[in-house]
C-alpha cells in the first residue's frame, strides 16, 4: 500500500505536467494554424496519447539511478508543421513558449490549492501537502530544463525563432544531435565530480519556486 500511495504521490503530477505540457504545444499551433497534431489526437488529456518509454520512464530512472541532482524527461513531442503556420517563425516561438507557460501555470495553480486543503479531512493533508509541493517542483524544473537554449528543447526553438538569422541557423542545425549532448551534459560531468546543469537549472529552479510562492501567499 505504502509503494502505491508513494507511485501515486509522485506519478500525478509528472504525468499531469508533462500531459499538459505536450497538449499545450498542439493547442497553440492549433490556434495558429496548423492542426497537424489535432489531427493526430495528440491535444489530448490522455497520458497514454505523450508517454515516451524512453523519455518517460526509463531515462528518469537512470538519473535516479546514478545519483543526478536533476530528474529529466520527456514526453513523445508533439507533430507540429512549422511551415502550415500562419506567420511561422514568429509562431513556431509561441508554439514552442507555451509548453513551459503550461508547466509555470501548473506550478502556480499547485502552490494556490494549499489554502484549500485545511477544508480536506487532517489525515489526508500530509499527503496532499507532498503531492502539490512535488507538483510545483516538478513543473517548475520541466520549464527551467525545457527552456534552455538548445534545439531540440523549447529554449532552443525559442532562440531559433529570435535571434539572427548567422546565429539561429548553426543553432537550428544542432537539432538532430541536441539529444545526445543533452543525455551527455546529464550523464557525464556527475562522474567527474561537476555538474553543469546543475547550476544552470537548480538556482533558476529556486529562485522561480521562492517567486511563485510568494505569489500564491505561502511562506
Amino acid at each position: 500500500m505504502d509503494i502505491l500511495l508513494r507511485i501515486l504521490i509522485f506519478g500525478l503530477p509528472i504525468l499531469l505536467a508533462i500531459t499538459l505540457h505536450e497538449a499545450a504545444h498542439g493547442y497553440v499551433a492549433l490556434r495558429y494554424g496548423d492542426d497537424t497534431a489535432k489531427r493526430a489526437g495528440r491535444i489530448s488529456l490522455n497520458p497514454l496519447r505523450h508517454v515516451d518509454p524512453i523519455g518517460t520512464i526509463i531515462l528518469p530512472g537512470i538519473l535516479l539511478l546514478t545519483g543526478s541532482p536533476v530528474l529529466f524527461g520527456y514526453a513523445k513531442p508533439v507533430p507540429v508543421n512549422f511551415a502550415r503556420l500562419r506567420h511561422p517563425r514568429r509562431d513556431s516561438v509561441y508554439v514552442a513558449a507555451a509548453g513551459p507557460a503550461m508547466n509555470l501555470l501548473l506550478a502556480l495553480i499547485s502552490a494556490l490549492l494549499f489554502h484549500f486543503l485545511i477544508f480536506l479531512p487532517p489525515e489526508a493533508i500530509p499527503t496532499l501537502q507532498e503531492m502539490l509541493s512535488l507538483s510545483v517542483l516538478i513543473n517548475v524544473t520541466l520549464a527551467v530544463f525545457n527552456m534552455l537554449p538548445l534545439p531540440p528543447l523549447d529554449g532552443g526553438r525559442v532562440a531559433v525563432g529570435l535571434l539572427p538569422d548567422r546565429i539561429a541557423r548553426p543553432l537550428a542545425h544542432l537539432e538532430p544531435y541536441g539529444i545526445f549532448i543533452i543525455f551527455g551534459l546529464l550523464l557525464i560531468p556527475p562522474l567527474l565530480g561537476f555538474n553543469l546543469l546543475s547550476w544552470l537549472i537548480l538556482h533558476p529552479v529556486r529562485m522561480i519556486v521562492d517567486f511563485i510562492s510568494i505569489l500564491a501567499g505561502l511562506s
